[in-house]
């Protein structure tokens, strides 16, 4: 086997997953341990989101944060943290206070989002490249808070992931790196199948893999029902992969996942392929991720 690929495993997520899957992590405790699971099943990088002990909903307390990395670093099992920095930007419209959104609306500044990266300094943090209709809500990213969010991950060392959920993500993206934002070879993340965004399939991540810089690294991946296929396809056209709860709750139809079990199943596939995982000591070395 001598293509090699990094494997996250997106443990959690902030959507409304609780409720229909009983193996969706929600404690800084349940989701540390689901990390090291994961870890201990094959994946390389560990992607976390914090939720509401109480609601199971989104959460920004720093506290929570910081449970779940010093419970992942505690532990025996290594395994590259990757923290999200996309917290804050939910916008729902509402014909009653169109300017300041209806209820669920949660909108944070670039420094509150960039808290839990600048503070607990993971090895990586993702960076989403941009806004985009996400169902009826609608993901606030404007380009001047993505600016001073990517310096403030430059500045903090750690290495960002560049998600694109569309095709300007990427151009925009591609316009941080030019301004001298990102440090490095870029690391781009393909989010696909996400309503209204780029599709799930073959030609999308062959076009956005062909808008990238040439010393850029990159990863895809599908939600739902394409999560598993998508790993297969992104792999063979030379990217790293993505599973996870956060994206999809089944194993297959009518059988409920877990984090552990869908990397198993990532890895089999890719094993099927003859592509290996990496460790995360060799994607610390070839990303160049500060430990």
């Amino acid at each position: 086997m001598s293509q090699k690929v990094m494997l996250t495993a997106a443990v959690t997520g902030a959507g409304d997953t609780v409720s229909k899957n009983p193996n969706v992590p929600v404690t800084p405790k349940e989701i540390a341990e689901s990390a090291i699971a994961s870890a201990k099943a094959g994946a390389t990088v560990a992607h976390v989101h914090a939720r509401d002990p109480e609601t199971g909903g989104i959460s920004h307390n720093i506290d929570h944060y910081r449970e779940i990395v010093d419970r992942i670093r505690e532990s025996e099992t290594d395994v590259i943290i990757n923290i999200t920095s996309g917290g804050g930007g939910d916008f729902i419209p509402s014909l009653d206070t169109p300017a300041a959104g209806g209820d669920g609306t949660d909108i944070q500044t670039p420094a509150e989002r960039h808290e839990p990266v600048g503070e607990l300094l993971p090895e990586m943090c993702t960076l989403d490249c941009g806004s985009t209709n996400f169902g009826n809500m609608i993901y606030m990213s404007p380009t001047d808070w993505l600016r001073e969010q990517a310096k403030l991950v430059q500045d903090s060392g750690v290495k960002p992931e560049l998600e694109c959920f569309d095709t300007g993500h990427v151009r925009f993206a591609n316009q941080l790196v030019k301004e001298g934002l990102v440090d490095g070879d870029p690391m781009y993340q393909f989010c696909l199948g996400i309503p209204w965004g780029a599709e799930a399939d073959v030609e999308t991540i062959s076009y956005m893999k062909s808008r990238i810089p040439e010393n850029a690294h990159w990863s895809a991946f599908g939600i739902g029902r394409m999560q598993l296929p998508m790993v297969t396809q992104a792999a063979i056209l030379g990217g790293n992969v993505r599973v996870g709860l956060e994206d999809n709750i089944y194993l297959k139809k009518g059988v409920l996942a877990s984090n552990e079990s869908l990397v198993e199943q990532a890895v089999k596939q890719l094993h099927s392929n003859n592509i290996e995982v990496m460790t995360p000591a060799e994607a610390r070395e070839a990303y160049n991720l500060r430990k």
